[in-house]
């Protein structure tokens, strides 16, 4: 019994080697954990590019929306017209010539600007009865571009799109001072001002007026108008007057 026993013992590792399959179980194991880890090793590539790839998309969307925000930071232009309210007069003798008068407030009897023109009031009157009127004051001397539009102190006037001759800026006198007070209560209206108003000359006339207000708009330095706003009860009247200076 010894002898088989010591038999046995002798060939049974040789008919089956316990070595050889304890070392392929061992070796399997060993493969499928060097395959993971290429797996592992594999994968970690793919999620640094995927890491780098959400890292560049933030630069690109930084990029992308740099332009629009350089678009939005853009500072809005200086051109752009300014725009104000101011009460307007327009006024003159039956036979005389038309005054144009500015003010900011009705209650001052000192206008921010005061201009004679040279066209005839009947005239104006009948270019008014078409519905457009617009008054263009225009100045070409170049020893006045250095001072202030409204210091001008001529103009060439045209009506219309016609020369009808000049524009003096004034200074306002008693008389217009007087009449502006007695209308400071008015602010839209027109009428007729009793002849002998203010002076005690025998050849004193009535003087129509028409006050409204105004829509004031600077252009620029070189440009401004005025622009009558009508009351919503009666008919339009287009009636706008243009200070352009050229250089």
């Amino acid at each position: 019994m010894t002898k088989i026993d010591a038999l046995r013992r002798f060939f049974l590792p040789c008919l089956f080697p316990t070595s050889t399959t304890s070392s392929t179980a061992q070796t399997t194991p060993l493969k499928k954990r060097f395959s993971t880890s290429l797996r592992d090793d594999l994968n970690e590539p793919s999620t640094t590019t995927n890491t780098n790839q959400e890292d560049q998309n933030p630069n690109q969307d930084q990029e992308s929306t740099s332009p629009d925000d350089s678009v939005t930071s853009l500072p809005i232009a200086s051109s752009r017209p300014s725009k104000s309210m101011v009460i307007g007069t327009i006024f003159g003798q039956r036979r005389g010539h038309v005054w144009f008068c500015v003010q900011h407030e009705r209650q001052s009897t000192k206008p921010s600007l005061l201009l004679e023109l040279s066209i005839p009031t009947h005239q104006l009157v009948k270019e008014m009865r078409c519905g457009l009127v617009r008054i263009a004051l225009e100045c070409a001397r170049p020893e006045l571009c250095s001072c202030p539009l409204r210091s001008v102190p001529v103009w060439i006037m045209y009506c219309n799109g016609r020369k009808v001759g000049f524009a003096v800026r004034r200074k306002a006198s008693g008389q217009n001072r007087l009449m502006l007070k007695t209308m400071e209560s008015t602010t839209v209206g027109a009428g007729v001002i009793p002849a002998g108003f203010g002076s005690s000359g025998s050849e004193a006339e009535e003087i129509m007026y028409m006050r409204a207000n105004y829509e004031h708009v600077i252009g620029s330095a070189d440009s401004e108008s005025f622009h009558l706003i009508n009351p919503d009860e009666y008919p339009g009247q287009e009636f706008s007057v243009f200070l352009l200076r050229s250089r």
